[in-house]
């Protein structure tokens, strides 16, 4: 490849890392907003790794500069040599890595005084290559939320956490039919709670079986809440916030007459089409979930806003682009929408809820203040008895919490909470 050729993804991808560690933007708000449209796919696909791979190492990346640059430079300036240190810790060639963090900072009109500066750093990095960036500790959760995940869990298992996110995600597929089948013609894996893992998927949309719509990408603990709600055929269940339509496809396959509701009419659109993808059925609404008042469901599926905070293994920008003031605004929106799913329940109803955070206060104490709340609501442990659940995870309030380092021989998995609650009849 020439320097020409990979400047463009480079440069975009610092663009990324500028905006998230300086606006404060999550990477999937602004690839939605067109940030990579003007990359073909398989440079885009690249600015986008190149973006992700630097935020999951960028406490190291800091680390390895801090030993050759005396006084911090410019957020842009820095973002090139972060992006640039983490492609030469993977050993890649040093001349092209060098000379293309030189001719970006070169072509910035407020930042061309520096490329002398970013010349001689990059190539002391390079010096030290691999082996210098394996000696270096592996980066920690922000204090804003290492804290809390401390109190939650002790230092032991938030270090545990730290090293599943650093090493990143694989990709898990759910599949409609036969997964054996499926995982032998991708060279996966089939995990213990039947979702197919690929080790190195390549350009997901190039894979056999999925203009066929025989499976989509969803991470295994969140393929979970769907399993554990055991949808029969003919059920009448709602999916209350059901973007971007992983769970309304588990429900449509397992023969369920799925109500799918949304906020963001473009999330919608998304549903739509891995609706159309699949050949699966679901009415699509687009509403706010308090708006939506249809009643009389077997079942309520709530998936509930949260701080994705069980996903910075697969979101590594999420650390860079919160700082946890929000926290107090979702436990508040979430305890509100357990009672308002719970009124679109018929007697008897279950509501399975469930976050994809590891803070306690968006799940185990959700569901015990519900219980509080509202005499005669129960949670059903029984639903937790699934291939793959290890009883260790149960909670005492009768809830299932799923970590990162959990499976850590396959890779791990999202951090999740889920319960089953069941409305009296």
């Amino acid at each position: 490849m020439s320097q020409q050729q990979g400047l463009g993804p480079r440069k975009a991808a610092v663009y990324l890392l500028d905006q998230v560690t300086g606006q404060g933007k999550l990477l999937p708000e602004l690839i939605g907003e067109g940030a990579l449209q003007h990359l073909g796919p398989e440079d885009r696909a690249r600015a986008q790794r190149l973006a992700t791979e630097t935020l999951r190492g960028l406490a190291r990346a800091d680390r390895m500069l801090a030993r050759f640059v005396q006084k911090t430079p410019p957020l842009a300036v820095r973002n090139v040599l972060r992006l640039c240190t983490v492609e030469l810790s993977q050993g890649e060639a040093a001349h092209g890595v060098v000379n293309a963090g030189v001719e970006l900072v070169a072509r910035n009109k407020r930042t061309s005084s520096m490329k002398g500066l970013v010349n001689a750093v990059l190539r002391k990095v390079a010096a030290e290559g691999p082996e210098g960036w394996a000696k270096l500790a592996i980066p920690r959760i922000p204090g804003w939320l290492r804290g809390p995940l401390k109190d939650a869990y002790g230092p032991e298992v938030v270090a545990a956490i730290e090293a599943a996110q650093f090493a990143g995600a694989p990709v898990d597929l759910t599949v409609k039919g036969d997964a054996a089948q499926l995982a032998t013609t991708l060279n996966g894996t089939v995990l213990p709670n039947g979702s197919v893992r690929l080790a190195d998927a390549g350009q997901v949309s190039a894979l056999a079986g999925f203009d066929d719509g025989d499976w989509w990408v969803q991470d295994a603990a969140a393929a979970w809440p769907v399993q554990i709600m055991d949808p029969q055929k003919g059920e009448k269940i709602l999916d209350l916030c059901a973007a971007p339509g992983g769970k309304t496809m588990q429900l449509a396959a397992a023969g369920a007459q799925v109500t799918a509701v949304d906020a963001s009419a473009g999330r919608m659109r998304r549903v739509g089409e891995n609706l159309e993808r699949t050949k699966l059925q679901a009415t699509t609404v687009v509403s706010d979930a308090f708006a939506f008042d249809e009643g009389g469901f077997d079942a309520v599926l709530l998936d509930a806003p949260c701080s994705a905070t069980g996903t910075i293994r697969r979101h590594p920008d999420l650390p860079y682009a919160k700082d946890g003031s929000e926290f107090g605004m979702l436990i508040d929106q979430q305890a509100r929408m357990i009672d308002h799913a719970l009124t679109l329940l018929k007697p008897g109803g279950r509501l399975l809820f469930c976050t994809c955070s590891l803070l306690p206060d968006e799940g185990e104490v959700q569901v015990e203040e519900a219980l509080a709340r509202h005499p005669g609501l129960t949670v059903d442990t029984d639903a937790l008895d699934r291939p793959g659940i290890d009883p260790a995870w149960h909670t005492a309030e009768g809830g299932l919490r799923l970590r990162p380092d959990f499976w850590p021989d396959l890779g791990g998995m999202d951090g999740f909470y889920i319960a089953q609650l069941r409305k009296p009849a």
